[in-house]
């Protein structure tokens, strides 16, 4: 149920949130049938994941990892999810949401009477009304520099998607004895069904009482009262909300089970009973869970095994039911040749691209440099030694934008710029260099061998034109570096959730807490300000031509390749079903059942 935010990196964090939704359906009713033919209620199934979790939080810019997100998936509900068609399917044992209006756009959230935290505590328009402040930006007026510093002004809360929505709604209204949460727009929206479908991953009651609240309906008030953030004549700090906001931003961050249980509490199918830092995570069912999908089993293992091969080894060693690792091609031969014995192998495109990222500071704040060393960047030579092994027909991806399967796809890389990096220049690389020899540390996952395997080939080839390039691999807790300087270049991964246009300004809008390596420009602001007030998809394609073909000129970084989906599961669990979205095999978590 993540919609309105970036995770980091497939096979490394979860994010991407690039494809315009051509294929959204109608709203349709939650189902709670569970198993295939032969399953039985209960029992435990152990899926691989290759990130490490650390955090209860997974709408903070540090803690919107995959693993994190997909964690808080199973442990939390909300008014609607997407299944594997993309469709969003309303979950009404949970509430409802409706249309009230649309001029202006206005939307009431209602949860249903029952529904409640692992503590016993309701889920109520407090937590609705946090989420809104956290996911709003309503209270920020903060003025930053480059770097993301704050320079005059407040900023309260770090959320890790684009608050531009959510921004455009006045102060909410509470109604019906607390249980509803009235937003009004002042312009159109068109992710207003998905950037607040599931917004409740984070008790009100416990932030209140950690920030020396009474209650959530104190925070409530608390919220009333402080004033909208007005960047032109910043706010007094408020010493009350600026404590909610410093313990929604990280208290929630933990890679040990935490002693105090309102950390984790849950109010979904399962909750957390233990975890062994950097190595496995239990979910246990929530016994009183009944509003939304009925889960089969009793408890579900994650383990936390960041190479293929190694999860392919658990797969066949039976230490592992469910992977869906990103494969490098020799784990990709190993999972054919077990398909069909006792091991179900499924290969699709997935919603999601490998990328080179440069920052716009440091020896990169100069886009001559940035320019020279994309021209050394063998783009074809990736894909040819990568890609190709798992799929033949795999190309270098020459959109930042656009995935190959979305119609204007073709269209945009007419024009984008994306022509003058498709083969290495080193000799053009050297006369925009003009005999300097720059220093580059590259960041990536070292456990990811496709990334690995990119980052050599990277920096074999910068060397030809003088660039000197440093092995900046980290190991499990790497994404955690992202946006922090420490590196000038990185190689990581986004993945969508197949639905909306919100995902975008996430990841290029100036200040954006998930636009990582600081790229701004004003004219591509302004298009997505008109992008995400248009519900219109050829609209929508045609701002995101012109976006394209900004970054592009910016010299942003490069898209690499779209890498195969892979998911591959012992024929002793059932219900399992690849999902090319973000949440990917995880999508139906309550249809898994063990024979």
């Amino acid at each position: 149920m993540r919609f309105g935010r970036v995770s980091k990196a497939v096979g490394a964090a979860a994010v991407t949130m690039l494809v315009l939704s051509g294929c959204t359906a109608a709203p349709g009713p939650v189902t709670t049938s569970a198993s295939t033919s032969g399953a039985v209620s209960g029992g435990t199934a152990v899926v691989a994941e290759t990130n490490a979790f650390n955090s209860f939080n997974p709408n903070t810019g540090t803690g919107s990892a995959d693993i994190n997100s997909k964690i808080a998936y199973a442990t939390h509900t909300g008014f609607n999810y997407i299944d594997d068609k993309l469709n969003i399917v309303k979950n009404e044992k949970f509430g409802k949401y409706e249309k009230i209006s649309d001029n202006p756009l206005t939307i009431r959230y209602t949860i249903n009477d029952g529904v409640k935290w692992s503590d016993g505590a309701p889920v109520d328009a407090n937590d609705l009304m946090l989420a809104w402040a956290a996911q709003s930006g309503y209270y920020n007026d903060a003025t930053m520099d480059k770097e993301g510093n704050v320079l005059a002004g407040n900023h309260y809360f770090e959320f890790g998607g684009d608050t531009a929505g959510l921004a455009m709604t006045e102060l909410p209204e509470i109604g019906d004895n607390g249980r509803s949460l009235t937003l009004k727009y002042t312009k159109p929206f068109a992710d207003w069904e998905v950037v607040f479908g599931s917004p409740v991953d984070v008790p009100a009651h416990a932030v209140a009482q950690k920030a020396g609240l009474k209650d959530a309906a104190a925070l409530s008030s608390l919220l009333k009262t402080v004033p909208k953030g007005n960047p032109d004549e910043p706010v007094t700090p408020n010493a009350d909300l600026r404590k909610v906001a410093e313990y929604w931003n990280t208290g929630f961050d933990t890679k040990t089970m935490p002693t105090d249980t309102s950390v984790f509490l849950s109010n979904g199918p399962y909750i957390v009973t233990g975890i062994v830092p950097d190595q496995s995570l239990t979910l246990s069912r929530n016994t009183d869970y009944k509003w939304g999908p009925a889960a089969s089993l009793d408890s579900i293992m994650v383990r936390f095994i960041a190479d293929a091969s190694a999860q392919v080894a658990a797969l066949k060693n039976q230490e592992a039911d469910i992977i869906a690792p990103q494969p490098a091609a020799d784990s990709a031969v190993q999972l054919k040749a077990m398909a069909g014995q006792g091991v179900s192998f499924n290969q699709f495109d997935q919603l999601s691209y490998d990328h080179l990222d440069l920052n716009f500071t440091g020896v990169f704040a100069d886009q001559n440099v940035r320019e020279a060393f994309l021209k050394t960047v063998p783009r074809q030579d990736l894909v040819n030694k990568i890609i190709q092994k798992l799929d033949a027909g795999a190309k270098p991806l020459e959109s930042q934008v656009f995935l190959p399967a979305q119609p204007k796809y073709a269209d945009s890389i007419k024009n984008n710029g994306s022509a003058a990096f498709v083969d290495v220049d080193i000799e053009g690389a050297k006369r925009l260099l003009n005999g300097a020899t720059p220093t580059v540390r590259i960041m990536y996952s070292k456990a990811n061998s496709n990334r690995a395997d990119a980052f050599t080939l990277i920096k074999d080839s910068a060397a030809k034109a003088g660039f000197n390039v440093v092995d900046g691999g980290l190991g499990a807790d790497w994404n955690t570096h992202l946006g922090d300087g420490s590196y000038d270049a990185a190689i990581f991964g986004w993945n969508s959730p197949g639905v909306g246009v919100s995902q975008i300004p996430q990841l290029f809008r100036s200040g954006s807490v998930s636009n990582y390596n600081k790229f701004s420009n004003a004219d591509a602001d302004k298009l997505m300000d008109q992008l995400i007030v248009t519900d219109d998809m050829g609209k929508q394609a045609d701002l995101l031509i012109q976006l394209d073909k900004i970054i592009w000129s910016s010299d942003y970084g490069l898209p690499l390749f779209q890498p195969p989906g892979v998911v591959a599961y012992s024929s002793a669990v059932t219900g399992i079903k690849p999902m090319a979205g973000q949440t990917g095999v995880w999508w139906n978590y309550w249809q898994w059942a063990r024979k």
